[in-house]
């Protein structure tokens, strides 16, 4: 399953957040404002905000993630919140000697898709390394043809070679990522992909993601999550219809984060 760690984050971000809000209605130096604000005034202020829906100053603070265990599937989803910086692990530089893949809890729960899920995995890395092999051995000659040492040879090979072996394989193989998003963005991220109408595993990302960054800026997330927390859910006739079941579940979920 997967798996999300907060690696790091603006340290004290709503007391961040508050000065630079606040900033915006005084003519004190921002120096001033940031020693002024206590605790409780700096997480008075941000409920604030939060209330009117003045949403820019939490841009200010920022919270970085390490995700494992999810597939490039997720990631071709997760890379459309374009306010963001991903750093992911490469299938171009990083062999997928014996490739780990996600499977989707819907064939894991049915033998039979089982069985073949795991025979289609299992012929897929027989392919990729197939493959690679055949490459690695064209691009070994000829790197060895223009003079190049017989190990400088074989590591550049194999690295060619990978580049276009990879394309065969699944979108279920796994990938690792460090995701780093500011607290507006995050709090769009939220809406969207912690509404049960979101695919399986990117809702288990958010799910995860919501629960760790509560617990050290409980503010600022106050109201995240699926738009039906705080009013009518915004995805009309394909509402899941569900709206008091998902706010007990994350009114726990931020109680517990």
């Amino acid at each position: 399953m997967p798996k999300v760690y907060l690696l790091a984050h603006t340290p004290n971000p709503e007391h961040t957040v508050a000065a630079a809000a606040k900033l915006c209605y005084s003519s004190s130096k921002v120096s001033d404002l940031a020693n002024s604000l206590t605790e409780e005034q700096a997480a008075s202020f941000v409920e604030m905000l939060s209330e009117i829906g003045h949403e820019s100053p939490i841009e200010h603070a920022s919270f970085t993630f390490g995700i494992e265990g999810v597939s490039r599937s997720l990631l071709a989803q997760i890379t459309r919140h374009r306010m963001a910086s991903f750093s992911v692990k490469s299938q171009r530089y990083v062999r997928e000697g014996s490739f780990e893949y996600i499977t989707p809890p819907e064939i894991a729960a049915e033998p039979e898709a089982l069985a073949l899920y795991e025979e289609i995995m299992a012929e897929d890395q027989k392919r990729y390394d197939r493959l690679t092999e055949i490459l690695k051995e064209k691009h070994k000659a000829t790197f060895i043809s223009e003079g190049k040492d017989e190990k400088t040879a074989d590591r550049l090979a194999e690295k060619k070679a990978i580049e276009d072996a990879r394309f065969v394989l699944p979108n279920s193989c796994e990938t690792q990522m460090v995701m780093t998003m500011n607290a507006r963005s995050l709090m769009n991220f939220f809406k969207i992909r912690c509404c049960k109408r979101a695919q399986w595993e990117i809702r288990e990302i958010a799910d995860q993601m919501l629960a760790l960054v509560s617990a050290v800026a409980p503010n600022i997330f106050k109201n995240a999550g699926p738009s039906c927390l705080r009013g009518k859910c915004s995805e009309g006739k394909m509402s899941c219809g569900k709206p008091e079941e998902v706010r007990e579940f994350y009114k726990e979920l931020k109680k517990n984060g």
